[in-house]
């Protein structure tokens, strides 16, 4: 069932006042600002007047050239990027550093990590808000970290997810929200300077309530640049407009039946990933609509283990064109399938542990998961044969294991030893030197008759700089004009290992697109770069 009383005047708004704006302006560095200048084009990578004149082929052959500008010319970013440090085999998956967020971090109650504008980027606070922040390290040793961000609210809570977006041009970010303990929904950050993040907004969503940390709060969130998709459990997906973070506005909600508790959310393209949270439920949704999700048909699977036996998880994620589940009890470990035919979700593997599951973090080959009492990486290589390769200790509730390069930072929500939330342990010798590449895209190449709303989704074999993902190194083109004069304009958004491609106005009808990912552009958190291109063709309907 999906609520949405707003939705058709909301979408049409959207697509019009996107079809209006402008590229958001870079912030591209003083040598290929004025390469590019000299070469005819303005800071936004578009041609100048002048040189439009000059390259406009006669009317008859197709719009006016608008060269895309080069795919690594984005922004660059403040900080150093990732691990920088190579270790000795007897220092893998001993704890080398301990990280607090802060001032406000008394509880030390941490989730996930990722990497934005160069830094380590925490959110923490905890389940019952009051307390929260955004933190950000330099981690280039990653045995010795430093502060180089912080920014404070008491209207925050444990956010299991954090989505980025340069929305109007701005650096955004999104977690869970929560004000005096029983309101809540979803809070919008501004991080125009890394060094002081500020709160933009918050939206409150109806419906919220606590102290039930499982059924009426926001679980976790993700943004698919401009729309927001936020998983708040007995309440089902919002759907919330954020083209404006400062102002964002709630579009829609879908509410599952039977009832499903929503805790992980992705959105991948026309398709959203949605697992319950302590439950044994997944639901795939087609949102080609992206304000009007609709079931697929086959898409809602329960997690069962080798023999069929139905098993709880209690939390997700995806990668590879596979569902990682954590199952919470009865053998630890992670059952995965494949969804890369969302009609047909089918189970591939799993592995034990005998622990009780927490979260789960793609890298490569390897899953990293938290498992309450200890953490664990998997060699996933070989799907017939998973093994486990090193497990991980901190005192705490260890639900969290986020790779980054080669350490992972492990984090405790709960029971944490003094300023020690979160600490930094080295999985690999060598810092990273192996580039993303997309390994699933939704929809796939060859897909016909597609929606005129549609968006394009590309999921990497590991976490993407959010920066490196841009109008340069993501772009969707008709197939029958040169790309500079196809070129479709686009709102491009990364969330962990997902790019996603929203074009600012509805595509042409029966129409061949190509949607490209040229080498050099996208970047791994260790900067490197993508080295093997990615095109898929791809064809609208009526």
């Amino acid at each position: 069932m999906q609520r949405s009383t707003t939705r058709s005047l909301a979408l049409a708004l959207l697509w019009t006042s996107a079809a209006c704006s402008p590229e958001p302006a870079g912030r591209p560095d003083a040598e290929s600002t004025d390469a590019s200048l000299s070469a005819g084009a303005d800071r936004d990578g578009q041609p100048s007047s002048d040189a439009a004149r000059d390259a406009a082929p006669p009317s008859d052959v197709g719009p006016p050239p608008r060269p895309y500008p080069a795919p690594a010319a984005w922004p660059p970013n403040r900080g150093p990027g990732g691990p920088r440090r190579s270790f000795a085999e007897a220092e893998l998956g001993v704890n080398c550093a301990f990280l607090d967020g802060g001032e406000g971090d008394t509880t030390n109650h941490h989730n996930l990590v990722v990497m934005y504008d160069g830094f380590l980027l925490m959110p923490w606070s905890p389940e019952f808000g009051v307390t929260g922040g955004l933190t950000l390290w330099d981690i280039s040793d990653p045995c010795a970290p430093t502060v180089q961000g912080y920014g404070f609210t008491d209207q925050m809570r444990e956010s299991h997810a954090i989505g980025f977006s340069t929305v109007g041009g701005g650096r955004w970010a999104v977690t869970s929200h929560q004000r005096q303990l029983v309101n809540g929904g979803v809070l919008f950050w501004d991080l125009s300077d890394t060094r002081a993040p500020t709160v933009a907004s918050a939206l409150e969503l109806p419906g919220f309530f606590y102290p039930d940390a499982y059924a009426r709060v926001v679980l976790s969130v993700f943004w698919q640049a401009p729309f927001v998709y936020a998983a708040t459990a007995d309440n089902g997906i919002y759907i919330i407009d954020a083209s404006d973070p400062r102002a964002p506005q709630l579009v829609g909600q879908y509410i599952f039946e039977p009832l499903l508790r929503a805790g992980q959310v992705h959105a991948v393209g026309n398709l959203l990933i949605t697992t319950a949270a302590e439950g044994t439920r997944a639901a795939l949704l087609d949102i080609s609509d992206p304000a009007a999700p609709r079931p697929i048909p086959g898409g809602d699977f329960v997690f069962r283990t080798g023999a069929g036996e139905p098993k709880e998880i209690y939390f997700s994620n995806i990668g590879n064109g596979y569902v990682y589940g954590v199952r919470k009890q009865g053998g630890g470990g992670v059952m995965v399938y494949d969804i890369r035919d969302p009609a047909r979700p089918t189970f591939v593997t799993e592995v034990t542990s005998n622990g009780n599951g927490g979260y789960a973090f793609v890298k490569d080959q390897f899953v990293f998961t938290g498992e309450s009492d200890f953490a664990v990486q998997y060699d996933l290589s070989d799907l017939i044969a998973p093994a486990e390769v090193r497990r991980f200790n901190l005192p705490g509730d260890l639900d969290t294991a986020t790779p980054i390069g080669n350490v992972v930072v492990l984090s405790v929500d709960d029971k944490a030893g003094p300023d020690q939330g979160s600490a930094i342990a080295p999985w690999a010798q060598e810092p990273d030197n192996t580039p993303p590449r997309v390994t699933w895209a939704y929809p796939s190449d060859g897909a016909t008759g597609l929606a005129r709303t549609s968006r394009f989704g590309l999921v990497f074999n590991e976490m993407v700089d959010p920066s490196s993902a841009w109008v340069g190194s993501v772009r969707l083109y008709r197939a029958d004009l040169p790309p500079e004069q196809g070129r479709v304009d686009g709102e491009v958004s990364a969330q962990e290992n997902v790019v996603n491609f929203w074009p600012r106005a509805p595509l042409e009808a029966n129409t061949r697109y190509v949607l490209e990912v040229p080498a050099g552009g996208i970047i791994d958190f260790n900067g490197n770069a993508l080295v093997e291109a990615f095109t898929a063709t791809l064809v609208t309907g009526p």
